[in-house]
């Protein structure tokens, strides 16, 4: 419900010191560095620290040799574990090292074991030929070439008939190949292997000392055994040194991963003289650990502000909500981060988000169908829209119920309303015309609510940030919440209650003299301002200008007012679109027929209404309601952390 304070620091010590500073830094996990020189006015002496990262390469390399031996290196620091520099570095080069020899060794036996299953493969085709490729192949006046081609292939040997060295012998073939030979003369060798390559001919290659089709496969099938066997060693050979290695090689990554943590930090150090200067943001509920920390470093001084304070740096941002209202962050962070010094308005999302979608996606049965996949997506997938369904799908439920609808059946519930309500039938009938103007009626009273409230926010909120231009004339302001409030509370007065309020006093102070203020808001925010450097006016521009916005203004009041008639809009469309498919249902027939329809009906009712309200609620907040109070400008705390965040 609101962002956590946090405070800057600048720590200022001997060079020497430095790393001893930037580990503790980078231990803590709670700092988060920023640019010195937007803190300081004098920074002609300010020298930026270029140092190169040493430890990237070293970091890839293991992890690319991890993978390589089939395991996903991960970050854990393990107890006094406490290797420097130099020794993680050799480590590195001695894991490196093993890996290849181990890996290369195991993918050359398997490329000798995919050849030698091929040649068997092959040669199959060519057992019980009576051929002895020995003596072919010792042959001098022809050269023999064993192989298949594809069966289109061997249908257009027939274009070269009138050439008598393309000869193709077929001793065996199948679905798409045909398996034989074809023998060249050598003057002729250049152009027949190269007409029997356009026919997409595959060569067999076969060893001086082969003999028989079957001897050749007998002598093939005897390398693969010893291949598999020797695969079999490496392999042991493998898994024996990641047995020993898989702990230790996780302590040195986790160990580079804080070596490449603390050279980050490096990054925002400024050399001053002998000296260094290192400015970041920490957690104000962290301050006494930290400073208990840097006491005990020599030569360290260091200064505290508020974030407050220091809001011309923009703080980063901790959002800190309780854990209903945390779920709703997800759509807050896609608008924007709040500014330090304003409102968080996920608190209003929650409520508004959960409100609006339950009085639009009414039903008990689809509902729960809603929180259940809801739960699944978060469970299965870790899907930040799963998390938000499953309330969601709950307020449809409740209002499901104070509608009487269970899968679109709207009289499932009318006896427990009756019981419960003392009604005869149920407590609203969502179809009828008095409840259509009632859905109606209520849905305009919705967003003036919400939109009376988030000026109510945006007044605070301007407050908050001393902008008392918006809080105090501005259209979303007290002067605009005056009017707008006395405006709708007149004319409901009047033309629905009829109670007089309209009066010429009423009108001048409540109406005219709000929107007489929000006219002249820019020269009464400088007047507000105390600033010594007014702003001067062309007021003949300016008069022009201000008449057309306050214009623009009062129109966004109706329009933004009218916008909230979607939240009522979708609860006769729900009605509506689960009235088509009982007709439907009804039209097809048959018990069976009857309750396929209405199976597939719900599951295309739900699935388009819950992407259409749900893109509606999100569309009502954001345009709604944030455009009033909300500036997300803000940048999220993020300290330099040794263990990367995964996705």
């Amino acid at each position: 419900m609101s962002v956590k304070q946090v405070k800057a620091i600048s720590i200022i010590g001997m060079m020497s010191e430095l790393e001893k500073v930037v580990k503790f830094c980078g231990d803590s996990q709670m700092f988060h560095p920023d640019d010195a020189m937007s803190f300081y006015s004098d920074t002609q002496s300010f020298v930026p620290l270029h140092t190169k990262n040493p430890y990237t390469a070293p970091m890839q390399e293991l992890e690319d040799s991890a993978e390589l031996l089939g395991f996903r290196l991960e970050y854990s620091k393990p107890k006094d574990f406490n290797a420097g520099e130099s020794a993680v570095f050799k480590y590195v080069s001695y894991f490196v090292s093993k890996t290849e020899s181990l890996a290369n060794r195991k993918l050359r036996l398997q490329q000798d074991i995919d050849n030698c299953k091929r040649n068997i493969e092959k040669v199959s085709h060519f057992v019980g030929s009576n051929i002895n490729f020995t003596e072919i192949m010792q042959c001098e006046f022809i050269t023999p070439n064993f192989g298949r081609m594809p069966t289109e292939s061997y249908e257009k040997l027939s274009q070269y008939a009138e050439n008598p060295y393309v000869l193709f012998f077929p001793y065996t073939s199948d679905s798409t190949h045909y398996w034989g030979a074809y023998f060249t003369p050598p003057e002729q060798k250049e152009e027949v292997d190269r007409i029997f390559s356009s026919l997409y001919f595959e060569k067999l290659d076969i060893p001086p000392i082969a003999g028989t089709p079957e001897e050749y496969k007998a002598s093939l099938e005897k390398d693969l055994d010893s291949l598999e066997k020797e695969l079999e060693e490496v392999q042991k050979k493998i898994d024996d040194f990641l047995k020993d290695e898989r702990s230790k090689c996780s302590a040195y990554y986790s160990k580079l991963q804080e070596f490449d943590s603390y050279n980050e930090i490096k990054r925002y150090v400024y050399k001053y003289n002998k000296s260094f200067i290192l400015v970041g943001w920490i957690p104000s509920d962290k301050e006494a650990y930290f400073t208990k920390h840097l006491d005990g470093i020599k030569s360290v001084e260091y200064s505290l502000t508020d974030g407050k304070d220091e809001l011309k740096n923009s703080p980063p941002v901790i959002m800190k909500n309780p854990p209903f209202v945390r779920l709703y962050e997800f759509y807050v962070k896609m608008y924007g981060l709040p500014n330090y010094n304003e409102v968080d308005p996920t608190l209003f999302v929650a409520i508004t988000y959960t409100l609006f979608f339950g009085i639009m996606f009414g039903d008990v049965g689809q509902g729960l169908v809603v929180a259940i996949v809801g739960a699944l997506m978060w469970k299965l997938k870790k899907m930040e829209i799963g998390k938000i369904l499953v309330p969601c799908g709950i307020s449809g439920m409740i209002f499901g119920f104070l509608y009487g609808s269970v899968f679109g059946f709207e009289h499932a519930l009318d006896g427990i309303h009756s019981a419960l309500f003392g009604t005869n039938g149920k407590l609203i009938e969502v179809m009828e015309s008095d409840s259509i103007n009632m859905i109606i009626y209520g849905s305009v009273a919705i967003g003036f609510v919400t939109i009376a409230i988030s000026m109510l926010v945006n007044i605070y909120s301007s407050l908050k940030r001393k902008d008392y231009e918006s809080a105090f004339f501005g259209a979303n302001g007290v002067s605009g919440f005056v009017f707008y409030v006395s405006l709708v509370v007149g004319l409901v007065c009047q033309m629905f209650l009829g109670i007089a309020v309209m009066t010429p006093i009423y009108i001048i102070f409540l109406i005219a003299v709000p929107l007489i203020l929000i006219f002249f808001r820019e020269p009464l925010g400088e007047l507000a301002k105390k600033s010594k450097n007014k702003k001067s006016f062309k007021w003949g521009e300016y008069c022009m200008q201000s008449f057309f916005e306050v214009f623009e203004i009062c129109l966004s009041y109706v329009t933004n007012t009218m916008s909230f008639l979607r939240v009522g809009a979708y609860i006769l469309v729900h009605a509506g679109m689960m009235l088509v498919v009982f007709t439907l249902a009804e039209m097809v027939g048959g018990v069976i027929g009857y309750i396929i329809v209405l199976i597939i009906g719900n599951g295309i009712v739900m699935a388009l209404e819950a992407l259409l309200v749900a893109i509606q609620v999100l569309r009502l907040d954001y345009y709604e309601i944030f455009s009033r109070f909300y500036i997300g400008e803000g940048r999220a705390f993020k300290p330099i952390k040794a263990q990367k965040e995964t996705e």
